[in-house]
């Protein structure tokens, strides 16, 4: 059994988004589109932090770490892009150092796009699940700097923010956090290109996205012995809301009942986001003792992955 130990994010400033038409493919006119039928109005940006400070900013806020860094076997970075500056070095031996993570093992996961978060949580929980000290723990840092133009602004889908969340990752039960149920990934690989360009407005592609997200996330319930009934709220990831009313049209689902409290205020925030979200229902009283939440991303390429926790 894999459990969130505790959740902690960085959200900084946001900026308008018609602010931001001179460093992406962003004109006027989508602008105007993204606002009033895609519920985009200001992403989060920190042009004075490298994408190290914001991780570690998001790190910082993690209570639960604090007099348990040497517990922490596994430092895992996921991503949503190869690199996202100049020099691809990774950053996490230099975080690694700056928390005190002597212990900790550190590798990156990535090749699913903005879905890797959530599946470097169950990664990090199957390794820990093979330690040999039960009270070994992961730490997942999510987060990435809109390095490119594909990063900024996907037309006619998303426009990319700065945020950062950091996930405390440990084996055991509902007592020692919030529980993993179960989880469910399924990748058609046929959008590979999708991943490739940054696009995601081909007509299969948006023929396809309602169909297979409903699939990932009835085989995530499945997974975890529920339906989706006993669901009491989706955190999803932040991409637009006119695309998760159409879910929610198609399910039959309550929209009051998915999260998008985040997006006209962050924007996608890549792998972050679901992590975001959860962390911000909580700091709204959303979450309540023995509810269960379903987590959801979805990555160009195309990954389509659901996590079912228990809080």
């Amino acid at each position: 059994m894999t459990s969130f130990a505790a959740v902690s994010t960085y959200l900084p400033p946001s900026v308008p988004i018609s602010e931001l038409r001179e460093e992406s493919p962003l004109d006027a006119g989508m602008a105007r589109r993204f606002q009033r039928f895609y519920g985009l109005a200001s992403v989060c940006r920190d042009p004075e932090r490298t994408e190290a400070e914001l991780l570690l900013a998001a790190a910082a806020k993690l209570d639960g770490l604090r007099g348990q860094e040497e517990r922490v076997r596994y430092l895992v970075q996921a991503r949503t892009f190869v690199s996202s500056r100049p020099d691809p070095t990774s950053a996490l031996r230099y975080i690694g150092r700056e928390l005190g993570l002597s212990n900790a093992t550190a590798f990156s996961v990535a090749g699913q796009a903005c879905a890797s978060g959530l599946q470097a949580v169950d990664i990090c929980g199957r390794l820990l699940a093979a330690d040999a000290d039960p009270d070994a723990l992961a730490l997942v840092l999510t987060g990435e700097k809109t390095f490119t133009p594909v990063a900024r602004c996907v037309p006619r889908s998303n426009v990319g923010g700065e945020a950062a969340a950091a996930v405390l990752v440990r084996r055991g039960g509902a007592a020692d956090g919030d529980r993993v149920l179960g989880r469910a990934v399924r990748t058609h690989g046929e959008f590979h290109a999708e991943a490739i360009t940054g696009a995601a407005s081909s007509a299969e592609f948006n023929k396809l996205y309602p169909e297979a997200l409903e699939d990932v996330m009835l085989a995530a319930c499945a997974d975890s012995g529920v339906t989706l009934d006993d669901i009491d709220l989706i955190i999803p990831h932040s991409v637009n809301t006119i695309s998760w009313k159409a879910v929610a049209d198609r399910f039959g689902f309550p929209v009051e009942r998915i999260f998008l409290d985040n997006i006209p205020v962050t924007g996608h925030c890549f792998a972050a986001d679901p992590f975001i979200n959860y962390g911000t229902a909580g700091q709204l009283g959303r979450l309540r003792p023995g509810a269960r939440y379903l987590l959801t991303a979805v990555g160009l390429g195309a990954t389509y992955s659901a996590m079912v926790v228990e809080h």
